[in-house]
């Protein structure tokens, strides 16, 4: 304030011994001063950031032109009421109040300004190793930037006002302990969401598989729960603090999102495995659900009780295929040996009866 007194002594002079006069000569001069300086300097920014490719800088650029012109104004307005001749409850009043002001456009600024950051760093990077933010997490780290600006635009308010924090601080300490034990599944689910939302062991649209063998298409990840699409269509909510806790598999994971199947089948002693082979293999390029790369291919596994056991393994786009084509595979397999005659044995028993009982 000091300052802006001291440029404006020549004006100051001319209105000696006139302080309401002094007082609104500083605001309108403040307000002509920031509104040329606003105009002037970010209109030469403006044309520098109209030569780059990016688009962020023109955002950031009109996020940052609000606060400056407000605290140019907020500054000389204080200047010039701190002048006039009220009284010194009312001037105190008037500029905290300004002071408040300015914290909250500063705060409403570096709350939009944290977002655009955050959204460069989870998508700006090509190369999605490197990128500092992952686009799933990012909701986590708005909300967490939020709160530590909000934190600090309330502490800074307090502070102007002259409010202790120290009671605010300890009332606040014994209601968080209170609301702790009173929602504590609450919170275990909160925070196994955040731990969720940063390990990102599954993410929407992938399917998973828990303990009790609930297995569903992932739709929805929020920082309570986790919901599954089943088979059904039907929609189960599980909470995070179990999802977080729990063997969780995700047949969505790896490095690409195929699903390989496996169709077993047994063929009697006698036959001839390597047409046995050929017949897979012929199903199995023939099947439109079965992907070409990976490869499909033929395993025999063992010599069973009654039969040779075979396995034909092949890979699908994604997991909810599964049914469909396992079906279409065992149909073809099925009519294909009955056209060979190849036989598929199944479990029987022979009875041999050693005697008959005597007919008196």
């Amino acid at each position: 304030m000091d300052n802006i007194e001291q440029h404006l002594a020549p004006l100051l002079q001319f209105f000696s011994g006139q302080p309401w006069l002094q007082g609104a000569a500083i605001i309108i001069v403040t307000f002509l001063f920031a509104s040329l300086i606003s105009w002037l300097i970010f209109r030469i920014l403006k044309f520098l950031t109209n030569k780059t490719k990016s688009f962020v800088d023109d955002r950031l650029l009109a996020i940052a032109r609000p606060p400056i012109y407000y605290s140019l104004l907020i500054t000389g307005f204080s200047t010039g009421i701190n002048r006039m001749p009220l009284s010194e409850k009312l001037t105190d009043y008037l500029i905290f109040g300004f002071k408040t002001l300015g914290v909250i456009i500063w705060m409403i600024a570096l709350i939009r300004f944290s977002k655009i950051v955050l959204q460069q760093l989870a998508w700006g990077a090509k190369n999605k190793n490197i990128r500092l933010v992952q686009p799933q997490t990012l909701p986590l780290f708005d909300n967490l930037s939020k709160l530590i600006i909000v934190a600090v635009a309330v502490y800074v308010i307090f502070q102007i006002w002259g409010i202790d924090m120290t009671a605010w601080l300890a009332s606040a300490g014994i209601v968080g302990i209170a609301v702790g034990f009173a929602a504590k599944d609450t919170l275990a689910n909160l925070f196994s969401g955040v731990f969720i939302l940063a390990d990102t062991p599954y993410k929407i649209g992938d399917y998973v598989v828990l303990d009790g063998n609930q297995r569903g298409k992932v739709t929805h990840i929020g920082l309570r729960s986790t919901r599954l699409l089943t088979r059904d269509d039907v929609e189960v909510t599980v909470p995070n603090s179990i999802m977080g806790n729990s063997k969780v598999t995700n047949q969505s994971g790896g490095p690409h999102p195929k699903f390989r199947i496996r169709v077993k089948v047994g063929v009697a002693y006698g036959t001839d495995i390597d047409e046995v082979e050929a017949i897979l293999m012929k199903i199995a390029d023939e099947e439109p659900l079965i992907v070409k790369y990976p490869e499909p291919r033929v395993r025999f596994r063992q010599f069973g009780a009654s039969s040779l056991d075979f396995e034909l393994l092949g890979w699908i786009e994604n997991p909810e295929l599964r049914g469909r084509a396992l079906h279409s595979l065992n149909s073809k397999v099925y009519k294909q040996f009955n056209d060979k005659g190849i036989e598929i044995p199944f479990a029987k028993q022979d009875l041999y009866i050693k005697e008959l009982p005597k007919v008196k």
